[in-house]
């Protein structure tokens, strides 16, 4: 049963880089908004949580770091698409490709770097259960918070009044603007707070899932997210699960080389890529399905006044 808990503990792990990502693209696409660049994002948050992370021995700080660097890279983005109205799909790739290239430039000097001896976490009492204890009790702090953020995200979502305000803008901005609502700003907020998850997401995988800094370090986790906000029909609880399973394919192929199993190293690497696009033909099936759960305006410009 040993490393049948070890799979689960792993799988967590990978799943929370999955689902804080993509609970912040749902955020914005719930506004209205495409993001492309969640790749960037990550990955400049990456270096940015690393090299304060180096510098500071701090791993909350390095998350901050990490978290304004992604959220800085939004605003970037926010201002491009909701207030000078480029196209969203153009400017996401483009900021995808700036945080590429930035990215290696900037970690140059970081690539020989290493953070200091990692702190060990566990829920006293519950991590010495056999089995559970492994699996689900001794696991970094930001495992449990992303299982929180989806809790908070569904309830604001649909039980507060902003949260039906952000889903209004999502769907008509037009009748949103004319009740009052200031859509543009409403649409920036949610784009910085979404900005803000995916460099969360990309220091965690830095500063506790390598942790070192790699050029390209991020590996398409990014374009994975942005796919999972489809598969999970933009519902937080939906996209926990699916960053787990897609975070499970990921570390199967480890554990199957692990045991043994004679599979070309080739074919393991490509399965959550694969299980991405299995995943999305299937859905894309039901073209009706997706576009009853779909955000109506999604991937349209909003022009005041029009």
């Amino acid at each position: 049963m040993e490393p049948i808990a070890l799979l689960i503990a792993a799988t967590m792990n990978a799943g929370t880089v999955l689902a804080i990502a993509s609970l912040g693209l749902l955020i914005n696409e719930r506004a209205g908004i495409v993001n492309l660049g969640a790749e960037g994002m990550m990955l400049v948050a990456a270096i940015a949580g690393f090299a304060t992370g180096v510098h500071t021995g701090n791993d909350w700080l390095a998350f901050a770091a990490g978290a304004g660097a992604g959220a800085t890279m939004a605003l970037v983005f926010g201002v491009l698409v909701i207030w000078l109205n480029t196209n969203q799909y153009a400017s996401g790739l483009a900021l995808s490709l700036f945080g590429v290239g930035f990215s290696a430039f900037v970690g140059i000097r970081y690539t020989q770097e290493r953070l200091g001896d990692r702190p060990r976490f566990e829920i006293p009492g519950l991590a010495d259960l056999p089995f559970v204890g492994p699996a689900f009790f001794k696991h970094h702090p930001m495992v449990y918070i992303a299982i929180v953020l989806t809790v908070v995200l569904a309830w604001f979502l649909y039980r507060s009044r902003a949260g039906l305000v952000l889903r209004a803008v999502g769907e008509s901005p037009e009748s949103a603007h004319a009740l009052g609502y200031p859509v543009r700003r409403i649409r920036l907020l949610a784009v910085l707070a979404g900005g803000a998850l995916c460099g969360l997401a990309g220091a965690y995988i830095s500063v506790i899932y390598t942790p070192l800094w790699v050029e390209g370090m991020i590996a398409g986790k990014g374009w994975i997210a942005l796919a999972l906000t489809t598969f999970a029909t933009w519902r937080p609880a939906r996209v926990l699960l699916g960053a787990y399973l897609f975070g499970g394919v990921t570390m199967l192929q480890f554990h199957l080389q692990g045991q043994g199993v004679q599979i070309a190293s080739q074919l393991l690497t490509m399965l959550p890529y694969l299980a991405t696009i299995v995943v999305l033909v299937l859905i894309s099936r039901n073209p009706t399905f997706i576009r009853v759960n779909m955000p109506a305006s999604l991937g349209k410009p909003f022009y005041p006044g029009s």
